[in-house]
This record gives C-alpha cells, sequence and structure tokens, in this order.
C-alpha cells in the first residue's frame, strides 16, 4: 500500500486531493488544525485515513506526525504541501508584522518544517524514497494587488522546490510544484464578483472545477521517482494570468 500525507486536507484544495489520492488507491493522512473538518473529509473518502490534527507552523507537532504515520504505516510515498494562508488584502505599508509573520510561517516554515521529516523518513525506508509536491499558487508567478505576504512566501515556495527537488536527489526523493490559479472553492468564491485589478479596477475572474487540480496532483504523484515534473501550471483558461500587470 502506497501513502500519502495531504496538509490543509479539512477543505477546499487539500479535500479535494485528498479524496482523489485515495480513489487512486492511496492510504491518507488528512492534516489539518481541525479535526471535525478531517473527519468530514475522511467520511467522503473510500480506502484508509489516519486523522492527524496538527499545527504545521510548530515544529515539534510536525514532528509527531512524521512519528504517528511512521507507526501506523511505515513509510511515506507522497507528500503534498497544501496547507496555506493570506494577510488581508490591505495596503502594504497598513500590513502589520504579525499578520506578515502568520503568513510566512504557513506558507513557508511550515512547508520547510514537513519537507524536513518527510526527507528524513523516506531516506530510510525500503524501498527508499518518495516524492514531495509543493502548492505553489499562480502568485509564485506574478502578484495580485495588496498582496505582498502571500506572493513573496510562493515565491519563496519555488526556491524551495529546486532545493528540495536537487537534494532529494542522493535520497531518491523527487519534488516539484503545482501553480494553481483560480480553483473553485470556497477561498475564490469573491472571484465571482470581482476583484481587483493591476489597472486598479475591479472585475470578475473565470473559475476551474477543482477536480482538475485534484487530477493533476494525482498525475504528478503517479511517476515513478526516475521522472518528476518540476513545476506545473493548471489555471482557468480564461483567467488574468497571461498579461496580468
Amino acid at each position: 500500500m502506497k501513502v500519502a500525507m495531504v496538509t490543509g486536507a479539512g477543505s477546499g484544495i487539500g479535500r479535494a486531493c485528498a479524496k482523489a489520492l485515495g480513489v487512486a488507491g492511496y492510504a491518507i493522512v488528512l492534516v489539518g488544525r481541525r479535526q471535525d473538518a478531517l473527519q468530514d473529509t475522511a467520511r467522503q473518502m473510500p480506502g484508509e485515513t489516519l486523522c492527524v490534527p496538527t499545527d504545521v507552523t510548530k515544529p515539534e507537532e510536525v514532528a509527531k506526525l512524521f512519528a504517528a504515520t511512521k507507526a501506523k504505516y511505515g513509510r511515506l510515498d507522497v507528500l503534498f504541501n497544501n496547507a496555506g494562508m493570506s494577510a488581508p488584502g490591505i495596503n502594504l505599508e497598513d500590513l502589520t508584522p504579525q499578520q506578515w509573520l502568520d503568513v510566512v510561517n504557513v506558507n513557508l516554515s511550515a512547508v520547510f518544517y514537513c519537507t524536513q521529516e518527510a526527507f528524513r523518513l523516506m531516506k530510510g525506508q525500503t524501498p527508499r524514497g518518495g516524492r514531495i509536491i509543493n502548492n505553489g499558487s499562480i502568485s509564485a508567478q506574478a502578484p495580485r494587488p495588496n498582496s505582498a505576504p502571500y506572493t513573496a512566501t510562493k515565491h519563496a515556495i519555488t526556491g524551495l522546490t529546486k532545493s528540495t527537488s536537487l537534494d532529494g536527489r542522493k535520497y531518491d526523493i523527487a519534488c516539484g510544484q503545482i501553480d494553481i490559479g483560480n480553483a473553485a472553492t470556497d477561498m475564490t468564491s469573491r472571484m465571482t464578483g470581482g476583484v481587483p485589478q493591476a489597472d486598479g479596477s475591479v472585475k470578475p475572474e473565470p473559475r476551474m472545477d477543482v477536480e482538475d487540480v485534484a487530477r493533476s496532483v494525482v498525475f504528478m504523484a503517479s511517476l515513478p521517482l526516475e521522472s518528476n515534473v518540476l513545476t506545473m501550471t493548471v489555471m482557468a483558461t480564461k483567467m488574468p494570468l497571461v498579461g496580468r500587470g
């Protein structure tokens, strides 16, 4: 049995990807802050699941998460670093230090902590190795107005993905990044009513089915470790990414 771990699995993209990986035959470790949300995801899934409520911004909780995964399954084949958050869409100069740090802790530091623990588990298991997939977001390529903390951390994920890919080679660990644009989840519902554009206007933006993201993650996860999707962009066809700004 192959084992996949999904952070931010209690809703949205994380829930959709966890369900799709479960359909593909993986046992799924569901990770998030809220036990009730994880259990709700688990009830919608086929196959085996393990719910581990975790604050991934705390290294000691991440270590316990991976210890629980090892105790239950003995290995980890896929880690999807999906959990993320954004700061309020206010002027850059009005953001507080804590608002900045909150986003950095979730979107960047937590990904590093999970990656470290995945390395420690994957390099020692038999068969050795595994795959790490990072949720980069379209903001890893181009910013939206008033999104400095989110955009900065997602650009940083691109660097972390490349370093992880390079440093994981000696352990047969592959790492790739998926940049997602306007998947239809509760988080993006406001886009149908209009969101700020680079020219100062507010316009609706098209969205895509979140299941299209889930299928893409399953494809990345399904490759043999000799092959890797380093970066993939999955976006609503008509969203204004190309030419943004």
